[in-house]
């Protein structure tokens, strides 16, 4: 059985990103119970020259969204980048979804063999789509996420890996 482009990238983030805004919920809950200041917990990071918690969050959601965007040959929306609250977080985690599953999936399909050059610098990092996908793409989205999982679990919230991994569904 051969996969599309569309089944191996869409489903995977959406169901990372819905997972991200579960565990902000149990973060949200931890400071409520705990009397922490929300906003200690969303500036909260790991070590000095790391992100902090809220910025992990934006990361993850422009990782997917422009995935894909780039994928699909499609403009996405752009995000401010100015969330300071728990909801304005969520929010954004299902901007960024809505937007993924708004995007035709044979347009991502076609991105198979593709050449897909990121602009960092004059002479790029250029992948083929699928390389994008599976050697840029998803580590990164998965750095941000887990990243953003490890700062809620060091500042106490009772989280673990079922949390991480989030609900199973059987898809065929």
């Amino acid at each position: 059985m051969t996969m599309t482009m569309s089944e191996l990238s869409v489903p995977v983030l959406v169901r990372g990103l819905t997972v991200l805004g579960a565990l902000l919920d149990k973060g949200e809950a931890h400071a409520a119970a705990a009397g922490v200041a929300p906003e200690a917990l969303l500036s909260a990071r790991l070590a000095p020259d790391m992100l902090p918690l809220s910025a992990q969050v934006q990361s993850a959601c422009d990782t997917a969204k422009l995935a894909i965007q780039r994928l699909g040959g499609v403009t996405g929306p752009v995000f401010a980048n100015d969330e300071t609250t728990f909801a304005q977080l969520r929010q954004r985690i299902a901007a960024t979804i809505a937007y993924m599953e708004s995007v035709d999936t044979a347009a991502i399909d076609a991105s198979f063999g593709r050449e897909i050059k990121l602009n960092w610098t004059a002479t790029g990092p250029v992948f083929t789509a699928q390389g994008y996908l599976l050697s840029f793409t998803l580590p990164n989205f998965f750095f941000h996420v887990t990243t953003a999982y490890d700062i809620l679990r060091h500042q106490g919230v009772s989280i673990g890996k079922s949390d991480y991994l989030g609900a199973y569904t059987h898809q065929e």
